[in-house]
């Protein structure tokens, strides 16, 4: 069942990206039994399907991992490391591309249209060429060349265009209504969330539950994800807390946080200024007593370059997270001792210079 965040109205489960009255949508999905009960055999996303509202008649054959949790004592506190940039295409984003795909394919569309500052892109690109899917990506002029070289050698259908990351936004929707092509958004899309909440089952089974969750936020498909998966838990009775949500954001283009003069040239996976699902985001750092956090790119190039050195090949955007957990372990908001979960969220093989 599809409900609306804004006037719940309920609709069947297909594939639509908004309520009638505007609002966006999540899945609500009834489930009986205790959360382990309902794990599958399976030693990827598949453990997880009951949870997820997917035909298993309709699976994509490229198949998300269960990343691992690397634990370090950092700053006073204990760091989980949740290895994102080891999935199939380098990125989060194959888990909602997962659940998305299987969609796609129960309902018989086979073209569609996708705006993405690169990892969203090069996910559903491989995905949908391996479902028999044609895809038309709208990517900025600004976005990395590893990124819109990979994307060219895909296969897609490729639109470069030269504006911002709301003006690519504006002219895949424009596009898409103009040929009649099915838009699949992982901005609005609700099943691209489902699969993004699996993380907090794949954390919760290997570490507990976190005090903090630091996740880097644009258009908010991680933060909100994450948000659901421990919702979900609490609400099976599987744990009694949600951990402070932090969405940390890159300066310039902040939508929770004070907006900055200085605009980001490195976070670029999160500079989206107008997130569709702004209001679920101020509501989950109401009901999580958690916060914005706003970093620049002095932050962000040092923290990159620890990560690195540590052994932690990411792109800059995965880098905001322990930019911000420096700054609040300095100014005492995450207290000494605490449990901190820092997705660790794209590739930087994709991205090596410039830095």
């Amino acid at each position: 069942m599809l409900v609306c965040s804004r006037c719940g109205f309920r609709y069947p489960e297909e594939f639509r990206l908004r309520c009638d009255c505007g609002g966006t949508l999540f899945v609500e999905k009834n489930i009986s039994g205790r959360f382990g009960e309902n794990l599958r055999n399976h030693f990827d996303i598949r453990r997880y399907l009951s949870f997820l509202p997917v035909s298993e008649g309709h699976l994509p054959v490229i198949i998300p991992a269960i990343t691992p949790i690397v634990e370090l004592a950092l700053d006073g506190v204990n760091v989980l490391f949740k290895l994102e940039y080891l999935q199939p295409t380098g990125s989060f984003k194959d888990r909602g591309t997962y659940v998305t795909i299987a969609k796609l394919m129960k309902e018989g569309l086979t073209e569609v249209v996708l705006d993405s500052s690169g990892n969203a892109a090069l996910s559903l690109a491989a995905f949908s060429k391996a479902a028999g899917i044609s895809v038309h990506i709208f990517v900025p002029a600004l976005t990395s060349s590893g990124k819109l070289e990979l994307l060219k050698r895909l296969g897609t259908e490729l639109h470069v265009i030269d504006g911002s990351r709301m003006e690519v936004h504006r002219a895949a929707i424009e596009f898409a209504e103009r040929r009649g092509i099915t838009y699949v958004s992982h901005w609005l899309n609700p099943y691209f969330i489902e699969g993004t909440k699996t993380i907090a089952f794949e954390v919760y089974e290997s570490a507990g539950v976190p005090d903090y969750v630091l996740v880097p936020t644009g258009s908010g498909s991680l933060f909100i994800g994450l948000w659901k998966g421990f919702s979900e838990l609490k609400k099976m009775g599987e744990i009694d807390r949600l951990p402070h949500f932090v969405a940390v954001q890159a300066s310039g283009y902040e939508s929770l946080c004070k907006r900055s003069e200085e605009k980001s040239h490195l976070a670029e996976g999160i500079a989206i200024p107008e997130p569709p699902r702004l209001e679920e985001m101020r509501k989950i750092l109401i009901e999580t007593e958690g916060k914005c956090m706003s970093v620049g790119d002095a932050e962000i190039a040092e923290a990159i370059r620890w990560l690195w050195e540590w052994g932690f090949i990411v792109e800059p955007t995965s880098a905001t997270v322990l930019a911000a957990l420096w700054r609040l372990r300095k100014d005492g908001s995450v207290p000494e001792g605490s449990k901190v979960l820092l997705p660790l969220t794209g590739s930087g093989l994709k991205l090596t210079q410039g830095i």
